[in-house]
C-alpha cells in the first residue's frame, strides 16, 4: 500500500481555458458534406462542401461553408440545369441571404456563365445582386461591368457600367461600297 502512495500524489493535471464565449463556436461542424435536398419530395439539388458550420449562437446566427461550397439544380429527368461554385459562403437564415465570396462561378439554365468575387442571393425577393465586378460568358459575346442585378434563375438582368466584347460581322455591301470607291 505504501508503494502507491507515491502514485497518487497531487499531481495538477493541465486542462485548457474554459470557452466562455459560446457564439465563438459552432453548435454544428460537419465535414465531408455531400447532400441531396428535395422539393415536394422530388431532389432537385445537390450541395457539397468540404466544411460546413453552423453558428447559431452568433447575432445573427448564420451557416459558413469557409472551404468552398458546390452546388447542382436538377431538372425534372435529373440532368444538371445549373450549378454555383464558390470558394466562401455564408447563408443567413433569418434573412434568407446567402453571401458566396472568393471565385463565383455560376452556369444558369441557359448555359451562360457567370463570374464574379462576390454576389449575393436573396430568397425572400428572389434576387441575386453584386456590386463588384462580373463577367457573364454567352454563347456569342462576354458582357462585363461593375453591378449586376438579376431574378433568382439569372436569366434576367441589368448589368451596371457594362462593357463586353460582341462579334461584328463584316457586311458585304460595305465591302463592295469600298472596293468602288478605290477603283
Amino acid at each position: 500500500m505504501l508503494l502507491l502512495l507515491p502514485a497518487c500524489s497531487s499531481q495538477k493535471k493541465e486542462l485548457g481555458d474554459a470557452i466562455l464565449e459560446r457564439d465563438s463556436l459552432p453548435g454544428m461542424r460537419t465535414l465531408g458534406v455531400s447532400t441531396l435536398i428535395s422539393d415536394s419530395g422530388v431532389i432537385r439539388y445537390k450541395l457539397i462542401a468540404e466544411e460546413w458550420d453552423v453558428f447559431d449562437k452568433k447575432k445573427p446566427p448564420y451557416w459558413a461553408f469557409e472551404k468552398g461550397v458546390y452546388l447542382e439544380q436538377f431538372d425534372s429527368l435529373y440532368n444538371v440545369d445549373a450549378s454555383i461554385k464558390a470558394d466562401t459562403a455564408y447563408y443567413y437564415e433569418r434573412q434568407k441571404l446567402w453571401e458566396l465570396r472568393g471565385n463565383v462561378f455560376i452556369k444558369n439554365q441557359k448555359g451562360e456563365k457567370f463570374n464574379t468575387e462576390l454576389l449575393f442571393w436573396n430568397q425572400s425577393t428572389q434576387k441575386v445582386y453584386s456590386d463588384k465586378y462580373i463577367q457573364i460568358e454567352q454563347e456569342d459575346k462576354i458582357i462585363t461591368g461593375y453591378g449586376f442585378e438579376s431574378n433568382q434563375q439569372l436569366t434576367k438582368y441589368v448589368i451596371h457600367n457594362s462593357g463586353g466584347i460582341f462579334p461584328v460581322e463584316d457586311n458585304p455591301r460595305d465591302s463592295l461600297r469600298t472596293d468602288s470607291i478605290k477603283k
